[in-house]
């Protein structure tokens, strides 16, 4: 990959005479190539490692103006897979060219429990007074009807990404989506774990709208029988929510 750089300058003149007026304009302009290094990716961007097995990274291969340059780059995240821990791991692949320009590649590793036969995919609505909002505890029902909403939240959805591994499209069960109005930027979406003892574990979330994600979830449970979803989670270290969802 390459990019051209130009810089210019200008220099502008007047002569005045009695009788006539000229104008003598020209441009200088001074331009250099620089390039890229260029990444191949070895293996998959996205790889998927079942739990307690090996994990050795296919690395990249990387050229610079058509020239081997593997000895520039620098791989992050590599050592930080753990294999005994469900979960998404990043490994970053980058380099700087002679002209101090970066670039870079990653891969996502995903590690995943295959034992786990449950699933909690499907459509939810949310328990509105079972939901609480709080450390008052007051429930998603009273405190929605505070803001002139009596509304059911409803398609809260869990989508099965690999065994064990679900996303979700809204982890706050519509609080801000739906109660709140302020849209589907402001959905918290995420990767949650289950667990073979049916208990649920946060992996990922993040909510457009601020671009930042939950604090943790906690106290997660599936119950197969009844097909409810509870957890508890905290956001912005200020906002507390028991979450209870039906399924549909």
């Amino acid at each position: 990959m390459k990019k051209i750089f130009f810089y210019g300058l200008m220099l502008g003149m007047s002569v005045f005479g009695l009788t006539s007026c000229n104008n003598d304009d020209y441009e200088k302009t001074d331009s250099r190539l620089t390039y890229y290094v260029n990444f191949e990716m070895q293996g998959d961007e996205m790889m998927l490692v079942p739990i307690g097995t090996s994990f050795t990274d296919p690395g990249v291969k990387a050229t610079l103006a058509g020239q081997d340059c593997l000895d520039r780059v620098k791989i992050v995240g590599a050592d930080q897979v753990d294999v005994n821990t469900v979960g998404f791991y990043d490994i970053e692949y980058s380099a700087v060219n002679d002209d101090g320009f970066s670039a870079s590649v990653s891969r996502t590793v995903v590690v995943y429990d295959p034992s786990v036969t449950a699933t909690i995919a499907g459509t939810y609505s949310t328990d509105m007074a079972a939901s609480l909002y709080g450390t008052a505890k007051q429930t998603f029902a009273v405190r929605a009807a505070g803001y002139g909403n009596t509304s059911q939240c409803v398609g809260i959805k869990f989508t099965e990404f690999v065994p064990g591994i679900f996303y979700c499209n809204d982890l706050l069960g519509g609080w801000y989506e739906q109660i709140r109005a302020y849209g589907g930027n402001y959905a918290m979406t995420g990767y949650v774990c289950l667990n073979p003892d049916n208990s649920i574990s946060l992996l990922s979330s993040y909510i457009k709208g601020w671009g930042d994600g939950l604090d943790y979830i906690e106290d997660g449970k599936y119950d197969p029988e009844t097909g409810t979803i509870s957890y508890s989670l905290s956001y912005a270290g200020q906002i507390f929510m028991d979450i209870v969802l039906n399924k549909d």
